[in-house]
Formats: structure tokens, C-alpha cells, sequence
């Protein structure tokens, strides 16, 4: 038994109880106590880091079957179990979460006075709930646990929020995403009823009518749509990323909105393939509408915050249609840009997070001047920018070009919208960086100044070596991913 449990810890399960030993620790220590809470915290999550990068040695890329796979009775007698797997695809998405975590708990080391232990654990069930949603391979606990991520991050943006619309946020936050999810539920039910399990490797076998796939697509479509954001059930990202704090905003840009573009790679696509072909048109028409639309929007704010928060919207809009190219190129490309801007906006937030601190505005009209007074700075900043633009050489251009290639191959008027999406997010991201950076000083309205410290540029070394490693060594993702990806083509006949 004790072999058992050690072999399951070191596979699955122990990414998945470090974190919730490491919540549950602190309840047990008093408020007065706050640093060993903090050390405790960040402890747990630099323990779980460690498990994916073990699990990618012991990974086996020549398989697009589920690897260290572990299965749970959970509800026998109903024939849903607790299913646990890992492939080519979800992967890159644990390394992620377990990546943003310990960073998250560091950035607000010293920020979050209040209510320390309830921070710690909130961050830390954050991370066991994302663990569990790119692990599991049962379709309602998979309805299970992302429902269950919007709880902890609503708790995060409506008690360390900044300003007084953080409670409106939060609960628009939480609202949006329960109610798209709602349809999702029902479909599981009906999926239920005609399969007499949820194991999702037996309903990716099942053949749905046409007219029922259409109407399983519809409901899963109206969860994950929220979840990506898609127009226009995309305002409550804005004002969730402007309200949060900064440890709050970085997790929100790096994983929640991965959930929605994992959820059409996971079970939308490949359970509902025919469905899948009936609604490109759609799903290229309002995701084109997205990129432009919020790019636009972009150019007209004036928050620093709210310029970052619209430019994952449209880079998901991006991965959308690469998605539903429904080839190697497009489906294998999305996946690198999701990686990525788990790490572009994130990076990007910490550097308005550090402006705030000393400040207390965000308004883009009171800044300029910075590279003469906070040089490492700006230069952070600067690379952060060009990884946001998706230069040659960081870590979204190769994933971006396959995006395009594949969408091209489907449609060129998609795609030629596609790339002025990009050229607008080139504009936006200069523009953001011109106000901020460069230009005059203005001593009337700032007046501290002092460059990161170093606490805060730890913090920003380990995005920096991420966005250059994938972006010169881009090989690692179809190395690990390609016989997932070609799987799920074969799977869907799409070619």
C-alpha cells in the first residue's frame, strides 16, 4: 500500500496534494504569524514546480494516449470516476500553473498585509483546482473544477482589489462564468444518459447524431466562449485584470483564460467533429470581429492595466481560429501562443504592478520619462513589449505563423484579418510603451522614483529566460504535443 501511494504521489498526485497540504497548513497558524505562513505558501507551490518538469523527462511523445494515468471510484454506481491523465497537449498547461504560482505568492509577499493566510490559501486551492482541470479526463469533473477556479479569484479581486469597483468586478466575474457554464452541465447530462458513463475516452468513441452534436457543440460553445473571452461576452476580463491586484491580474492573463481555448482542444473539437465543421464559419467570423474590435478598443484607453487586459482577448481570438483551421498547422500552432501569453501578459502587468507601487496612478497620462529615471525598467518593460508584438525570436512569433499558415490553408480572407489583428496589436503595444517610458518627465504629478528592487527583478528573470527560450528554442512544443495533435486531426477526419 505504502509503495502504491509513493509511485501515485510521484506520478499525479503529488502535484495535485502539495497544494492543498500547503492551504490547508496555515489554518493552523496564527494571523500574527504571517511570515512563517508566507514561507509555508511559497514552500508548496516551489515544491509542486518541481513535478512537471520530472514528469516532461518521463514523458513519451510518440504516444497520443494518456500517460500516468490514474482512476478513482468516485461515483461507481453511476460509472463516473476521478480520471487523471496526462498527453502531448495538457502538459505545457500544468507546467504553466505551476510556473505562475510561486510567483503569484512572491509578488504579493509584501503587499498582501491583510489577511496573509487567507491570501496564501486562496492562491494555493487556485492552483490544486487548475492542476485538476488540465488533468482530468472526465467530462463533468472536468465541468466540476473549472467552475470551481472563479471562487478562489473571487475572492482574490473583491478582498486585495485596488479600487471600489472590485466588488462589481468580482461578482461580474463570477456571474459571466457561471452562467455560460450552465449549458455546459446539460450537455454533460445528455452525454451521460446516451454513453452511460463520462469517461472521456469512451465518449470520444461514441458517434452523436449530426443534430445532436450541433446542439452538445452549442452548449460546451456557450461555457468556453466566456472562458476565452469571445464578443461580446468578453467585458467582465477588462474590468476583472483592472480591478484585481497585481498577483491577481498575472494568474487571471496566465490560466483562467486558458480554460476556455483548452476546453475547445479537449472535448468541443474532437467529441463533436461534424458539429465542429458547421460552425467554423461562425467561430472565424466572431473571432475576427474580436481581434480588430478589441485591438481597436486598445488604442482608446487610458488605464495602463485595461490596455494589457484587451490584449489577451484578442491573442485568444487568434488561437481560436488557429483551432478551428482543423489542421497540424493551426491546431499545433495555438498551442505555443497559449503557452506564451500565460507569460507575455503577466510579465507585462508586473511592470504597470512596480509603476503603481510607486506612483498610485495608472492613468497613462501622468507618465513619461521613466527611462531616464528607472533604466532596468523600461528595458524589462521594452522586451515584455516585443514579446506582446510577436517579434521574431520570443516566444509567440513561431506559434502565431503556424496560426496564420494554417488559416490561410482554410480561408485567406480569415487569416489576412488575422494579421491585422497583429499589426494593430504592434500599434497598441508601441504605443503603450511610448506613453509610458519614453517622452518627457513629469515631475508635477510623480515623484518617486526608484528601480525595481531585488525582489521584483527576481520576479521578472524567470519570464525573461521563458520568453527567449521558447522563442529561439520553439522545438520543445512539437516534440512533446505533434502525436497529440495529429491524433486529434485523425480523430475528426478534418483532413
Amino acid at each position: 500500500m505504502l509503495e502504491y501511494f509513493c509511485e501515485c504521489y510521484s506520478d499525479l498526485s503529488g502535484p495535485i496534494l502539495c497544494p492543498v497540504l500547503g492551504s490547508i497548513t496555515p489554518l493552523f497558524i496564527p494571523n500574527s504569524r504571517i511570515r512563517p505562513i508566507r514561507l509555508i505558501g511559497l514552500c508548496a507551490s516551489l515544491i509542486t514546480f518541481l513535478y512537471p518538469p520530472v514528469l516532461r523527462i518521463q514523458f513519451d511523445p510518440s504516444t497520443a494516449k494518456s500517460q500516468f494515468v490514474e482512476s478513482l471510484r468516485w461515483l461507481p454506481y453511476e460509472n463516473i470516476h476521478f480520471y487523471l491523465g496526462i498527453d502531448g497537449i495538457s502538459l505545457f498547461f500544468v507546467i504553466l500553473t505551476t510556473f505562475l504560482i510561486p510567483i503569484c505568492i512572491s509578488v504579493g509577499w509584501s503587499g498582501m498585509r491583510s489577511y496573509g493566510k487567507e491570501y496564501i490559501t486562496a492562491s494555493l486551492i487556485r492552483e490544486f483546482l487548475m492542476i485538476a482541470v488540465f488533468r482530468m479526463l472526465d467530462p463533468l469533473l472536468f465541468y466540476v473544477f473549472p467552475e470551481s477556479v472563479p471562487i478562489p479569484m473571487f475572492i482574490i479581486i473583491g478582498v486585495w482589489g485596488s479600487r471600489q469597483r472590485k466588488i462589481k468586478a468580482a461578482y461580474q466575474f463570477f456571474l459571466y462564468t457561471l452562467l455560460g457554464s450552465v449549458f455546459m452541465l446539460l450537455a454533460i447530462l445528455l452525454i451521460l444518459l446516451q454513453t452511460g458513463t463520462t469517461d472521456l475516452q469512451i465518449s470520444l468513441t461514441t458517434e452523436f447524431s449530426e443534430r445532436r452534436q450541433i446542439f452538445l457543440w452549442i452548449a460546451s460553445f456557450a461555457s468556453f466562449a466566456v472562458k476565452v473571452p469571445m464578443v461580446p461576452v468578453h467585458i467582465w476580463s477588462p474590468e476583472a485584470h483592472v480591478e484585481a491586484p497585481t498577483a491577481g491580474s498575472v494568474i487571471l492573463a496566465g490560466i483562467p483564460l486558458k480554460l476556455g481555448t483548452y476546453g475547445f482542444l479537449r472535448f468541443s473539437i474532437p467529441m463533436f467533429p461534424e458539429a465542429t465543421l458547421c460552425s467554423t464559419p461562425f467561430i472565424y467570423t466572431s473571432s475576427a470581429i474580436a481581434i480588430i474590435y478589441t485591438s481597436s478598443t486598445t488604442l482608446r484607453q487610458i488605464d495602463l492595466k485595461k490596455i494589457i487586459a484587451y490584449s489577451p482577448v484578442a491573442h485568444m481570438n487568434l488561437v481560436t481560429i488557429g483551432m478551428f483551421s482543423r489542421n497540424i498547422q493551426g491546431i499545433g500552432g495555438s498551442i505555443p501562443p497559449m503557452s506564451s501569453h500565460g507569460l507575455v501578459p503577466s510579465a507585462l502587468f508586473l511592470c504597470v504592478g512596480v509603476l503603481y507601487d510607486r506612483h498610485k496612478t495608472r492613468l497613462v497620462r501622468y507618465y513619461g520619462g521613466s527611462v531616464s529615471t528607472m533604466p532596468n525598467l523600461p528595458t524589462i518593460f521594452f522586451s515584455s513589449t516585443l514579446a506582446n508584438m510577436s517579434s521574431p525570436g520570443t516566444s509567440s512569433f513561431i506559434g502565431e505563423f503556424l496560426i496564420l499558415v494554417g488559416a490561410f490553408q482554410r480561408n485567406s480572407l480569415v487569416a489576412t484579418l488575422a494579421a491585422l489583428g497583429m499589426i494593430l496589436g504592434a500599434a497598441y503595444s508601441l504605443w503603450l510603451y511610448n506613453r509610458a517610458v519614453s517622452g518627457n518627465l513629469k515631475p508635477d504629478f510623480l515623484h518617486k522614483f526608484s528601480d525595481p528592487n531585488g525582489r521584483e527583478v527576481s520576479i521578472f528573470i524567470p519570464f525573461l529566460v521563458g520568453l527567449v527560450r521558447m522563442g529561439v528554442h520553439p522545438k520543445v512544443f512539437p516534440d512533446r504535443m505533434h502525436t497529440s495533435v495529429s491524433n486529434l486531426v485523425q480523430h475528426g477526419k478534418f483532413n
